[in-house]
C-alpha cells in the first residue's frame, strides 16, 4: 500500500490563490479585449475579496481559537497558512494593479480616460462641482473622532476617506471619517467635446475634490482611501426550521461588523499617522495592510462593463447567441415536445429559457397538479420565482425547498422564502447541518384519461437566469420513469420523516455518493487490470476530498488513465513519478464560468456517464444534499464526451497542471490548429459542424483525440451527403 505525504498535495486555500492568479492571467493577455481585460480585474477583486472574508477568515478564527492542526493533505497549520496566503496574496494584487494601469494607458488611446480633478477641463470642473453640490453633498456625513466620539464600527467592503484636518484658530490636527456613499455610482461620465470621447472621474475623487466644504473653519491637511474587510464566516446553531430562519436573519446583521481581517489603502494618498491610527483601532497585522497603486475596490469595473463596454463592439468579445433546441422553441407545449423525447442543455450554449418556461408553462396548465423544486441561487428579479408564486395562488401543491444558507444569498433567500409562503407555497428549509444543493424540479401532471406523468428537470446549475447566461452547466428535461421516482422519493425525504430512500437511478450525499465515486474507481482499476482499457475523465468546479484523491492515484498507479478538468482549487497533485503519473488536470478560464459537473468512466466500452450537483469535495460528499443522475440515452451522452474531448484538447485557455502544483497554458504544437474549446462548443452546440478542426494529423494518442478525430469525420461525411 502506498503512502502518500504531503508533497503528493496541494494546499486547498494556495490552490483557490493559483485558481484566481489564472483569473487575473486574462486581465493581463493581450488576446482579449480590453473591456473584457478590464472585467476579468473587476473578476479576481470579487473572488478576494470573498476568500477574505470566508477562507481567511475562518483561518484567522482558528488560529483565535488556538488551533493548531495541520489540515489533512498538505500538512499545513493555520498560522502557516496565513503566512503563505499573505504573501502569494500581495503579490497578486500588485500584479493586478500594474496590470490595471496598464489598461487604463491602453483605453485611453482608445478615447476611454479615467480622469482624476487636476485632467479636468473647465466644461468638465463645472459639471463636477454641480455634481457635488446637488447629488453627492446631501449624502455624505462626516464623523468625528476624538475622546467622546471613538472610531465608528464600519461596514465591511465600505469604501472610507480618512480625513485629517487642523482647526484654524488653534493649529490642532483632529481625525474624522466620511464614507463614500455606495447609493451613488462609483464613477461619473463627464461631458467631452464629441461622442467618440468617454471620461470618468471616480467617486471618491469628486468627493476629495471638494471635501474641504464638509469641514468649515478647519484646513484639510490629507485624505487617505481605505476600505476594512470583515469576517463573514457565519456559525449556525439550528434547533428547527423556524429556528433557523431568525437564526441566519440575527447572523446576517452580525456579518457586516464582524472582526477585522484586510485593510486596503489608496497608495497615492497614503498618511502614515492614519495608517498607523486605523492598524491599531482594527488590531490588524502588517501583513493585513495592502497599500494599492490605484483606486480601492475594482469591483467598480462591472459597472464600466456593462455601460460603457457596450458603446465599444471592438473592445468587448462578440456576443455568442445561445440556441434553443427544436421542438422547444418559444411559443411550443413544452410537456407534449416532453413526452415524445428527453432534452439535454448546455447552458449558456442553450438558452436557459426553456427551463423558465418548463416552470412558467406548469404554474399556468391547469393539469399541472404539482410543482417541486429546490432552490439554492436564483436571480434578483427571478422569473422563476413569479412562476411559483402565481402557481401557489392559482391553488397548485407547490412545494419549495429554499437553502437559507446559501452564502452571501441568505437575505435574497429569506425574502424569497417568506414570498412563497405567503402566496400558499409549501417551504421547506432542509436539514440541520446540511446545505440542500440539489438542483431538481418536478412537475405532476394529468393527461387525458387520468393518468398522471412526471416531468422532471436535473441540472448542475442554479436556477439562475442571469447567471445561466455566464455559467457552463448541464440540464436534463426528462419524463424517465425511474427518474421521475427517484425525484418523487427525493422530495418527500427533503419536506418529511424517515430513512433515505433506495434509489433507482440517483446517487446522493451526504455519504452514498462518496461511496459511490469510491466504488466505481475502484470497478475501473479492476476492469484495466483485466483488459488494460482503463479510462476516467471527470470535469468539475474544484476536488479536495482526500479518499478521492488517494483513490485516483490508486487507479493512476494501476495505469488507468485520468483526465480531470478542474476550474478552481485542486488539492490533487498529478505527474508525480510513482504517485501520479497517469494522471492530467487541466483548467480552462475564459468568458464563460466553467461550472458542470460530469463524472465518465469507461467500464471496458460500456462508458458510464454521470452529471451531478457535486464537486469532488468533502463539504459536497459529506455536509450537503446533493444528486448524481445518469446521462441515459446514447445522443446526449456522444455530445457530452465530445464536450470534454474539446476542453481536453483546447490550447487556447487551457493550463495543465504541473507535478510542483503550478500552472502553464496548453501550447499549440507544430500543425495544430488554434482551439478555444468554448468558441468550438458554441458552433457544434448551433449546428455550424464544419469548423471543428482536425486537431492532429498524427496517430491519435489518447482519449479526447480520438473523440475529436470522430466528430470531424462524422462531420466530414455529413458535408459530402
Amino acid at each position: 500500500m502506498t503512502i502518500y505525504l504531503p508533497e503528493h498535495f496541494n494546499n486547498r486555500e494556495l490552490s483557490w490563490l493559483s485558481f484566481n492568479e489564472r483569473v487575473l492571467q486574462e486581465a493581463m493577455d493581450e488576446r482579449n479585449p480590453l473591456m473584457e481585460r478590464l472585467k476579468f480585474l473587476g473578476i479576481f477583486s470579487s473572488n478576494l475579496d470573498e476568500f477574505y472574508m470566508v477562507r481567511f477568515g475562518g483561518l484567522k478564527d482558528e488560529v483565535l481559537a488556538g488551533f493548531n492542526r495541520p489540515e489533512d493533505k498538505a500538512g499545513l497549520t493555520p498560522k502557516q497558512q496565513i503566512k503563505a496566503i499573505s504573501i502569494k496574496a500581495q503579490e497578486l494584487v500588485e500584479v493586478q494593479y500594474a496590470t490595471y494601469k496598464k489598461i487604463v494607458k491602453q483605453l485611453a488611446s482608445e478615447n476611454v480616460r479615467f480622469l482624476r480633478p487636476k485632467h479636468l477641463n473647465k466644461e468638465q470642473l463645472d459639471f463636477v462641482k454641480l455634481y457635488f453640490r446637488t447629488h453627492v453633498f446631501p449624502v455624505l456625513t462626516p464623523i468625528a473622532v476624538d475622546a467622546y466620539r471613538p472610531f465608528p464600527m464600519l461596514l465591511s467592503k465600505s469604501l472610507n476617506i480618512a480625513v485629517e484636518i487642523a482647526s484654524t484658530a488653534e493649529g490642532k490636527k483632529r481625525l474624522a471619517l466620511v464614507q463614500v456613499p455606495a447609493v451613488l455610482p462609483r464613477y461619473l461620465e463627464l461631458p467631452t467635446e464629441d461622442e467618440d470621447h468617454t471620461d470618468l472621474m471616480l467617486l471618491e475623487d469628486v468627493i476629495i475634490q471638494f471635501i474641504d466644504s464638509l469641514f468649515k473653519g478647519f484646513e484639510v491637511e490629507s485624505t487617505m482611501p481605505f476600505r476594512i474587510t470583515r469576517n463573514a464566516d457565519m456559525p449556525f446553531h439550528e434547533e428547527g426550521s423556524r429556528d433557523v430562519l431568525k437564526q441566519i436573519e440575527k447572523e446576517l446583521k452580525k456579518r457586516r461588523y464582524g472582526v477585522a481581517i484586510r485593510l486596503e489603502v489608496q497608495q497615492r494618498s497614503l498618511s502614515k499617522e492614519l495608517l498607523f491610527m486605523l492598524q491599531d483601532v482594527l488590531d490588524l497585522h502588517d501583513r493585513d495592510i495592502f497599500l494599492v497603486d490605484g483606486p480601492i475596490d475594482l469591483t467598480f469595473l462591472f459597472g464600466v462593463y456593462n455601460k460603457i463596454g457596450i458603446e465599444y463592439d471592438d473592445m468587448i468579445n462578440e456576443t455568442l447567441i445561445p440556441f434553443v433546441p427544436e421542438g422547444l422553441e418559444p411559443g411550443k407545449d413544452l410537456f407534449q415536445a416532453l413526452l415524445k423525447r428527453d432534452y439535454l442543455l448546455h447552458h449558456p450554449y442553450h438558452s436557459f429559457d426553456p427551463v423558465v418556461r418548463f416552470i412558467a408553462q406548469a404554474a399556468k396548465d391547469p393539469n399541472v397538479l404539482a410543482i417541486k423544486q429546490t432552490l439554492y441561487r436564483v436571480s434578483g428579479d427571478s422569473p422563476i420565482i413569479k412562476a411559483l408564486t402565481d402557481a401557489a395562488e392559482s391553488g397548485k401543491q407547490v412545494t419549495v425547498l429554499v437553502e437559507l444558507k446559501a452564502r452571501f444569498d441568505e437575505e435574497k433567500n429569506i425574502q424569497w422564502a417568506k414570498q412563497l409562503e405567503k402566496a400558499g407555497a409549501h417551504v421547506i428549509y432542509g436539514y440541520k447541518e446540511l446545505k440542500t444543493h440539489s438542483k431538481i424540479t418536478l412537475v405532476v401532471r394529468i393527461l387525458e384519461g387520468g393518468v398522471l406523468q412526471r416531468f422532471l428537470h436535473l441540472g448542475t446549475g442554479n436556477y439562475n437566469d442571469s447567471t445561466a447566461k455566464l455559467y457552463t452547466d448541464i440540464g436534463l428535461l426528462t419524463t424517465n420513469e425511474e427518474l421521475a421516482e427517484d425525484a418523487t422519493n427525493f422530495f418527500n425525504w427533503l419536506s418529511g420523516y424517515g430513512e433515505r430512500p433506495s434509489w433507482h437511478k440517483f446517487e446522493t450525499s451526504p455519504d452514498d455518493m462518496h461511496d459511490f465515486f469510491l466504488q466505481k474507481i475502484d470497478e475501473e482499476i479492476k476492469l484495466h487490470e483485466k483488459y488494460g482499457n482503463g479510462r476516467i475523465v471527470a470535469k468539475m468546479n474544484s476536488i479536495t476530498d482526500k479518499p478521492i484523491i488517494t483513490k485516483l492515484y490508486d487507479a493512476s498507479q494501476a495505469g488507468v488513465k485520468i483526465d480531470l478538468i478542474i476550474r478552481g482549487i485542486c488539492c490533487l497533485r498529478p505527474g508525480i513519478k510513482g504517485i501520479s503519473d497517469n494522471i492530467r488536470v487541466v483548467s480552462i478560464i475564459d468568458r464563460y464560468l466553467e461550472h458542470s459537473r460530469i463524472f465518465y468512466f469507461y467500464q471496458n466500452g460500456k462508458e458510464d456517464l454521470y452529471c451531478s450537483s457535486a464537486d469532488w469535495m468533502t463539504r459536497n460528499m459529506r455536509k450537503r444534499i446533493e444528486i448524481l443522475f445518469p446521462i441515459l440515452d446514447a445522443g446526449h451522452k456522444s455530445y457530452i464526451k465530445d464536450m470534454l474531448a474539446l476542453q481536453l484538447v483546447d490550447n487556447v485557455k487551457a493550463r495543465i497542471q504541473r507535478a510542483d502544483g503550478s500552472y502553464v497554458y496548453l501550447k499549440q504544437e507544430a500543425g495544430q490548429e488554434r482551439i478555444q474549446s468554448q468558441i468550438i462548443i458554441h458552433q457544434y452546440t448551433g449546428g455550424r459542424w464544419n469548423n471543428i478542426p482536425s486537431v492532429f494529423e498524427r496517430e491519435p494518442s489518447n482519449w479526447a483525440e480520438r473523440e475529436v478525430l470522430r466528430l470531424r469525420a462524422e462531420n466530414e461525411k455529413m458535408t459530402d451527403d
